[in-house]
């Protein structure tokens, strides 16, 4: 078992942990491998993990449970590098690990020359992680078509994971091969994770009205123009000011899923409170001025071209965070936008309050915005374009939810 001192001196040199944040990394490892000495298992082994980390989140908050995962990844990224012990590595370990590394800062940089959330960022900096530790230090020099094939078909048949989980992997790898190493993948006769269809967890109008009962404050504001506007969380929450049309009734949704812009419709009960919240949202606003605070975060083509229009109040985000953080790419210590997960809590809590059995989260009230249009007889056309769908095979799942008259049939039962 590597020693934690070890761990923690390779994370500071590698810089792949804040010193804040090293601490409470090093504390989930402890707590990982105190379980698996009572479990009797390796803690070497990335198929314990999963089962580790399902415990955790019993009794602790999703960002923990993401931190302790994040933190059990490096640890086992640092394990097979040290080859599962404390044994001094080979020249050959160190020049493969020099590799690695470089193709991880390589892999990085694509990823922002082609502007890809950080999100995307660090889930595909994950997964390549885990490649690695799937192939035991194997040079990237070395590595081709059968190796991918082989940890897909491992992430099916081991660790048994969702098919959009391998795929997601398969996501990363594939870039990986296309954008860093500059060769091409044949996955032919890989064994994938199977596809089963899934309907929409969907709540009726009852059930929306009792949960918005136990929400207030912005909170409250939020989960109404989610399900008023069909809007994804991400799509609510980074919400630009200037594009909010009160006298058009409408609000543009910039930079959707697959990149794309659409036109969502604004609720006219959702007016006068959007206003007023927009009122005391621009106090933060000439206060941040008056602090010369950094502007808010644009794209990069435009942060370029126009440097002070994050400043501009058209600009700033109407759910803010209440404090000021520094941007995970550049450092620079600006105002975003309000954390997803704080939503997330709070809507679940509601959900729990209102004494709902369903698996409900925010992303079920766009679920239920679709479904109760569709119910209303709406074409599916227009509900396809408010919900910014490229496919109508995604759109017509709806159809599956929808109330018993969406069809005009009447069960003969009934008769």
């Amino acid at each position: 078992m590597a020693n934690l001192k070890a761990f923690e001196a390779y994370l500071e040199h590698n810089r792949f942990v804040t010193e804040k944040k090293l601490p409470f990394y090093l504390h989930w490892v402890t707590r990982f491998l105190s379980h698996c000495r009572k479990q009797g298992i390796q803690p070497g082994d990335d198929g314990n993990i999963q089962p580790f980390l399902l415990l955790l989140a019993k009794s602790h908050e999703d960002w923990q449970v993401t931190q302790a995962r994040e933190a059990l990844r490096l640890y086992l990224f640092y394990l097979a590098q040290a080859g599962g012990s404390e044994s001094t590595s080979t020249e050959e370990d160190i020049d493969s690990d020099q590799a690695w590394r470089s193709v991880a800062e390589q892999m990085q940089e694509a990823l922002r020359l082609r502007h890809r959330s950080i999100r995307t960022e660090k889930t595909y900096l994950q997964w390549l992680r885990s490649f690695y530790t799937f192939l035991k230090g194997k040079p990237p020099s070395m590595i081709g078509s059968r190796d991918v094939k082989q940890f897909l078909s491992h992430l099916a048949l081991s660790r048994n994971v969702s098919t959009s989980t391998q795929n997601q992997a398969f996501s990363a790898l594939l870039f990986l091969f296309r954008s860093v190493l500059d060769r091409e993948l044949d996955i032919s006769e890989t064994v994938r994770a199977n596809t089963k269809r899934k309907l929409p967890v969907v709540l009726s109008r009852r059930e929306v009205r009792d949960i918005f009962r136990h929400l207030d404050g912005v909170y409250l504001l939020m989960a109404r123009l989610i399900y008023g506007c069909g809007l994804r969380v991400q799509e609510c929450i980074s919400l630009r000011v200037k594009d909010i049309d009160f006298e058009q009734s409408s609000l543009i949704v910039r930079s959707g899923k697959g990149g794309k812009d659409r036109l969502a419709v604004l609720p006219e009960s959702l007016k006068n409170d959007l206003q007023a919240h927009l009122t005391g949202i621009q106090e933060i606003y000439e206060r941040d001025r008056r602090a010369d605070v950094n502007g808010v975060w644009l794209p990069k083509a435009l942060e370029r071209k126009y440097p002070n229009a994050g400043k501009e109040w058209g600009w700033f985000w109407p759910f803010p965070a209440r404090t000021l953080s520094h941007d995970p790419r550049s450092g620079v210590e600006r105002r975003h936008h309000i954390h997803v997960s704080s939503l997330q809590r709070r809507f679940k809590k509601a959900v729990n309050a209102a004494g709902i059995s369903k698996n409900a989260s925010v992303h079920t009230l766009r679920h239920s915005f679709a479904t109760h249009l569709l119910e209303k007889g709406y074409d599916i056309r227009t509900i396809q374009e408010l919900l910014g769908h490229s496919n109508l095979q995604t759109t017509m799942i709806y159809t599956h939810v929808a109330g018993k008259n969406i069809l005009g049939v009447t069960s003969p039962l009934d008769e």
